[in-house]
């Protein structure tokens, strides 16, 4: 059984670490990969759990409104890793709103909690994000801007899914003789 309260206190002590490293700026995007399958100690994809995702979800989307960042969720491989986000998101950042609905067996749990959970969801095909956290090597890095930095996690697992951390930093261009900020 899982303890709900310990998975919840891993994410904000993850989410204490990573969000002050990335120096998220407000209306930035903040990317939530997570295998809920994988939390619970089985194959991704094989176990999706609601009960799971809605906890996950909760703790992180707490702390990127804490934030001000937008809170984008990205789905399974079986709609394409799209990710949920709030409309005001796909607005401000002009992405491309696609049409499907994400649920337990096609988007994944989590993405189906967000898509319940945000006030005004839509699917998009793709993203840049400035920061993120995976939850059970769902790969969110084809949706982080480059340069991606990894950010070191103060607990290596939530549930028994592997946790890794990433930020973003602005490519440096110029070769030897430039300098640097």
């Amino acid at each position: 059984m899982l303890d709900f309260k310990e998975i919840r206190r891993r994410l904000k002590e993850a989410l204490d670490t990573l969000i002050p490293v990335a120096n998220l700026k407000e209306g930035e995007i903040f990317i939530l990969g997570c295998s809920t399958s994988e939390v619970l100690g089985e194959k991704i994809g094989s176990a999706s759990n609601i009960e799971v995702a809605e906890h996950i979800f909760q703790a992180v989307y707490e702390e990127t409104q804490k934030a001000g960042v937008y809170l984008a969720v990205q789905c399974c491989e079986h709609l394409n890793r799209a990710l949920v986000v709030e409309e005001a998101c796909a607005k401000e950042y002009n992405l491309e709103i696609v049409n499907s609905i994400p649920h337990l067996k096609a988007g994944g749990a989590t993405a189906a909690t967000a898509m319940e959970r945000f006030e005004n969801p839509v699917l998009v095909e793709s993203i840049q994000g400035h920061a993120g956290i995976d939850i059970g090597d769902t790969f969110i890095g084809m949706h982080l801007k480059p340069v991606v930095v990894p950010v070191r996690p103060p607990t290596l697992s939530i549930g028994s899914a592997h946790l890794t951390m990433a930020r973003t930093r602005p490519k440096l261009i110029g070769g030897e003789r430039a300098k640097y900020a």
